[in-house]
């Protein structure tokens, strides 16, 4: 009876180490689960952190790779055709350009910061953009507003490619590459149905760009050359040796413009356009040479409008193509 005592004590003893020993199994399963959980939602997470902060690297017009660690959140820029871009993308706009005229009612509040030609430096510092848009005549500025930790992106607007490589530059940098691909598709699709059934290709254009007393022919390398060609039109300078600080633009050689004798003479100006042209036509009229001009006898003088042709347009460029089509029509019919 005494063996059996001991035998059945033995047993139980046997069974609690073994329901220990499974719950202790248990117990390391659960942990290692939990762990491995832990672990993968650890992962999951640092990689959508790496999505959202993923480094950006961009090309802007001069060539330049330009990089960030993480999402630009703040912009300005000193072209109204810039901050048209970042604005239709949605961008937070904390710099725009120095404006006598009206601006869009969400730029009404954002700080004026100059214009390409007299940057105000000062007001650059106080908004502290992420990124400066600029055209490249800023270089000079670049280590500057770089050690100030602003990052500079350089664009260009001498055709409607430009633009458009302007539209898919920002949406890279905003993270928008469908909707700036959108834009550019538009872009596209009203430029083709513009340039259908043209009535006025080869209408012989000189376009005029400058202010009273100085005037500069257009090249066909500038933004109002490449709408003249996509348009139809003929540029007359379109051999004009370009200036040197100016390679869009050609000094007037009265010479080869009576030879040439143009259809129409549009004029592109930053200023109030009904005064450039009266100055325009006073210069013409003092040189006989001018007077006898197809297109000044008889008054096929455009003024095109400073917003569109004086400026970068941005987005509005197909506004900027269809005046022209416009202008060239009136000066072919006259």
């Amino acid at each position: 009876m005494k063996k059996l005592f001991i035998f059945i004590a033995l047993i139980a003893v046997v069974a609690v180490l073994t329901a220990c020993g499974e719950d202790s199994t248990g117990e390391k399963a659960n942990a290692e689960t939990v762990n491995k959980e832990s672990v993968e939602s650890s992962s999951d997470s640092q990689v959508e952190d790496s999505i959202d902060n993923k480094n950006i690297e961009v090309t802007d017009s001069t060539g330049r790779s330009v990089a960030f660690e993480e999402q630009p959140q703040s912009f300005a820029a000193l072209s109204s055709g810039d901050i048209d871009i970042l604005t239709a993308l949605g961008a937070n706009v904390v710099g725009r350009p120095t404006s006598q005229g009206p601006v869009a009612k969400e730029l009404e509040t954002v700080e004026q910061i100059g214009n390409p030609h007299q940057p105000n430096f000062e007001k650059i510092a106080e908004v502290h953009p992420d990124v400066m848009i600029a055209s490249a005549s800023m270089k000079a500025h670049e280590a500057n507003l770089e050690r100030q930790g602003i990052k500079m992106v350089y664009t260009a607007a001498n055709s409607v490619s430009d633009i458009q490589q302007t539209i898919s530059l920002v949406g890279q940098l905003l993270g928008k590459d469908d909707d700036a691909k959108s834009l550019n598709d538009k872009i596209d699709q009203d430029l083709a149905t513009g340039k259908e059934g043209l009535g006025n290709k080869g209408t012989k254009a000189l376009l005029v760009y400058g202010a009273p007393g100085t005037y500069l022919a257009a090249l066909p390398n500038s933004l109002s050359g490449d709408l003249l060609e996509l348009a139809g039109g003929e540029n007359i300078a379109s051999d004009f040796p370009n200036e040197d600080n100016y390679p869009q633009y050609a000094s007037l050689s009265v010479e080869k413009i009576i030879e040439r004798n143009p259809e129409v003479v549009m004029l592109i100006t930053h200023g109030d356009p009904q005064a450039v042209k009266a100055a325009f036509e006073e210069e013409m009229m003092k040189n006989p040479a001018w007077k006898n001009l197809d297109a000044v006898k008889d008054g096929r003088v455009v003024v095109l409008p400073s917003d569109l042709f004086g400026t970068n347009p941005g987005t509005r460029v197909i506004e900027a193509f269809n005046v022209m089509k416009e202008s060239l029509e009136e000066g072919a019919e006259k």
